[in-house]
């Protein structure tokens, strides 16, 4: 079983990197045009930048699996700012291309919990479509849009839980189908287990992200690990890639659901432990507030267990 490590945006150990600078909307309403352009344009440039500098220290690092921040482009899917984010950036997106398929680097999105298809007011389906499409238009101008995953929740229950998913079947046909087939979904913390999550990725076709923080802060009593793994990684089975899976561990015991600085290699050893017993090559994100440094921090515990063979900055054979 070889397992791979990458982690999310914002490389901490590098110096002033984030590829997450941003403007608000009221900003941008004080500007006048010209300024509004300019600074659209500087932050956006910047993020790119920031972008390709976490690519190159991915690759010396060896960590192959890299979550690019959805926001790059500030204000890109709100109404009332429309601007070309693609054209004057091209030559930065295809540099960020060229270094994830030239390195054999394995990219996603994760669009916010506001780009959601549960919902019964149009509008914010609509604007679910619009950041889809919004994350579908960056993909394609860096030539990764056949490749990198845009991983999203399910939504919100809104009382009632089989009309949230009813609505979202319908709404999801809103999605074109290049969109849809990059499209993963993962379950939540809160709301949709891991089976609900499965069940509508089955009748959609569309691959599963499994998190296994949230199975266990949101877990159905029947639910187990040696059943569900097995038909998640079925799911993606037409894809390229090997599956993918979250890892995180609880901040506290009082404060479950939020991210540690680090994953607590011992939470996650039952999970690693079941992968080793299906043999099965899986993509792992660190989703923990240290980024970069828990990802390798992370692989450095895993390749301390008997029997496991670090290959690489950040993978292993077990």
């Amino acid at each position: 079983m070889r397992l791979r490590f990458g982690y999310v945006a914002h490389p901490l150990m590098l110096w002033n990197a984030t590829p997450s600078k941003t403007m608000t909307f009221s900003r941008w309403n004080q500007l006048d045009p010209e300024q509004r352009l300019e600074d659209l344009n500087r932050i956006t440039r910047t993020n790119l930048e920031h972008t390709i500098r976490a690519l190159h220290h991915n690759i010396a690092q060896e960590i192959e699996l890299y979550r690019f921040s959805s926001s790059l482009v500030p204000l890109a899917t709100h109404q009332e700012v429309d601007w070309d984010y693609i054209t004057p950036f091209q030559d930065l997106y295809l540099t960020i291309g060229d270094l994830v398929k030239e390195h054999g680097l394995r990219t996603s999105f994760h669009p916010n919990q506001f780009t959601l298809f549960t919902s019964d007011k149009a509008h914010v389906s609509g604007n679910a479509v619009h950041d889809m499409n919004y994350h579908y238009a960056v993909l394609e101008a860096m030539g990764l849009e056949k490749q990198a995953a845009i991983n999203l929740h399910v939504g919100g229950a809104y009382g009632n839980k089989s009309a949230a998913i009813d609505r979202f079947h319908a709404n999801l046909k809103q999605l074109s189908k290049p969109v849809k087939q990059q499209m993963t979904l993962e379950n939540d913390d809160k709301t949709y287990t891991a089976t609900e999550t499965l069940e509508i990725c089955e009748r959609e076709g569309i691959a599963m992200m499994f998190d296994y923080h949230h199975y266990w802060a949101n877990r159905d009593s029947e639910e187990s690990l040696e059943e569900l793994l097995p038909r998640i990684f079925q799911t993606w089975q037409n894809h390229p890639w090997p599956p993918k899976v979250h890892i995180s561990s609880p901040k506290s015991e009082q404060q479950f659901r939020s991210h540690a600085d680090y994953v607590d290699v011992e939470f996650a050893k039952p999970f690693l432990k079941q992968l080793k017993a299906i043999d099965q090559d899986v993509d792992v994100m660190i989703e923990a507030k240290q980024k970069d440094k828990a990802a390798l921090q992370f692989v450095e515990d895993v390749a301390a267990i008997r029997g496991v063979k670090r290959i690489g900055g950040a993978s292993i054979i077990w």
